[in-house]
């Protein structure tokens, strides 16, 4: 069955839930983005850090810097490192590992280069989510493994909490299987190089592959590099008719069908906004 989605002029789905009013011209928002913290450990009486810790979510651009702090060198030189890197990507990545850079813990030794952390990043993420479980759910669901990695980052960027993110994978399936754009602020976020809570109504008609407001489907990479959390919801979504979520307040994250329904979740979403803000 064909879903229409609701006139763009009126209200659309945006970051995490949030949803702004355009007809209006009122912008909400339910959380603010929290950009991770560099976390790089050094040993007792050492100035060199022995480990640096990638966040889940972190875009590639954040990673680059991460590593470039971390191994003390100037600023765009891991960048610069990847055409020498030899990293085992897909053919579909063309050489940019955004997705693959993957998520965690990553000692520093003396000769670490920044071409032998990133070789270590793609090759764990390799190890841990191209396994057969991952390949056989990215088949279930007619897709290949990097589209799938490529889901999952939006889920990694849209789910409030880990436990939502296998309904924001159900609300994003949903909505290209019924041909309606993926409308995420996310992924113009992504475009924009920025982390914001806020999208103008002139940002939606960005000029962009990244813009899902505009463009039908994926967008043509992963926004961020996701966890296996988000991978998991990803090749496996809880079962569901949703194609609208919103933020209502912090734990409470309301999933529904109904445009309706929704839009009485906004309500209450702006009356708890404005409650708020009269006791501050």
């Amino acid at each position: 069955m064909q879903i229409n989605t609701p006139p763009r002029s009126k209200i659309r789905l945006t970051h995490r839930g949030r949803v702004a009013l355009i007809a209006t011209g009122a912008v909400v928002a339910a959380t603010a983005v929290a950009v991770p913290l560099l976390s790089i450990s050094a040993g007792a009486g050492q100035s060199r850090p022995t480990s640096l810790v990638i966040p889940e979510g972190w875009r590639a651009t954040q990673v680059y810097q991460a590593v470039d702090k971390a191994l003390a060198l100037p600023a765009g030189t891991t960048k610069k490192s990847l055409g020498k890197a030899g990293l085992k990507l897909p053919a579909e990545a063309q050489g940019n590992p955004e997705g693959y850079l993957f998520p965690a813990s990553y000692s520093l030794g003396k000769k670490t280069t920044p071409e032998s952390l990133l070789s270590s990043m793609v090759d764990t993420a390799n190890q841990r989510l191209n396994g057969g479980q991952v390949t056989a759910g990215a088949q279930r669901n007619a897709l290949n493994f990097y589209q799938t990695v490529t889901i999952a980052s939006i889920v990694q960027a849209e789910a409030a909490t880990k436990a939502d993110m296998s309904k924001v994978a159900r609300v994003i399936f949903n909505r290209l299987e019924r041909g309606m754009p993926l409308q995420m602020d996310s992924t113009i976020n992504y475009a924009l190089n920025r982390f914001s809570v806020d999208t103008t109504e002139k940002e939606t008609k960005l000029n962009s592959p990244y813009n899902s407001y505009q463009r039908m489907g994926l967008p043509p990479t992963p926004i961020a590099n996701p966890g296996e959390e988000a991978v998991r919801a990803a090749i496996n979504p809880v079962p569901g008719d949703w194609l609208y979520f919103v933020t209502v307040k912090p734990g409470d994250t309301r999933f529904t069908a109904s445009f309706e329904e929704h839009q009485r979740n906004v309500a209450e979403f702006n009356r708890n906004r404005k409650s708020a803000q009269a006791t501050k």
